[in-house]
């Protein structure tokens, strides 16, 4: 049986203080909010496709599902409580069957060339992951053809140069692929390269 496709951006309501705070230490808190807003609705509009069904998982939980800031007809999920991983698991445990694909908001050279990539990869493999410059990743996938691996994300280094190989490892034994490597954003020294 052929499932179709799922792609979650995961996304945080933009209020000042509350998203790319490393960022906002460097060009303040507000504008680093208006930068993450209007990147995020721009990545949205880019990657709304025919070919895959895009949700939004939403943080915080209450405010993200009821946030005016995105399109009312993109499916919302609450993120849910936990580190970075717990959540992204959850996601991966509660969505109907079929591959699904994760990214974050702030990635701002995501292009549908690359979901599309992604996807493929799940084609002849378990897993995906979109490496970023700085050791972590743009991307996760999984095929989901088996359970999600009771051990997925279980003591990943988040935010260091290690996040990346420290995924991988919780997938033991599972077919990976690597796409493309993309840029985030965390700092000013970043927004050259956005």
């Amino acid at each position: 049986m052929s499932y179709r496709p799922r792609l979650v951006v995961m996304i945080k309501v933009p209020r000042p203080g509350r998203v790319k705070t490393r960022l906002g230490r460097d060009i303040g808190m507000t504008t680093a909010a208006w930068w993450f807003r209007h990147q995020s609705q721009s990545l949205i509009r880019r990657l709304t496709n025919p070919r895959w069904d895009l949700f939004l998982a939403v943080a915080p939980d209450h405010a993200g599902m009821s946030s005016r800031i995105w399109s009312p007809n993109i499916p919302r999920i609450p993120q849910g409580s936990g580190d970075l991983g717990d959540r992204m698991s959850r996601i991966f445990r509660e969505l109907p069957p079929g591959p699904v694909c994760i990214i974050g908001a702030d990635i701002p050279g995501i292009q549908t060339n690359h979901i599309a990539e992604a996807f493929q990869a799940l084609g002849d493999n378990d897993a995906v992951f979109g490496p970023a410059f700085d050791g972590g990743y743009w991307l996760t996938g999984l095929k989901r053809a088996a359970p999600v691996p009771a051990t997925l994300f279980d003591n990943v280094r988040w935010s260091t140069e290690h996040a990346l190989t420290d995924s991988i490892e919780t997938l033991h034994g599972q077919r990976i692929a690597l796409i493309s490597k993309l840029r985030d954003v965390d700092t000013v020294a970043d927004l050259p390269f956005a």
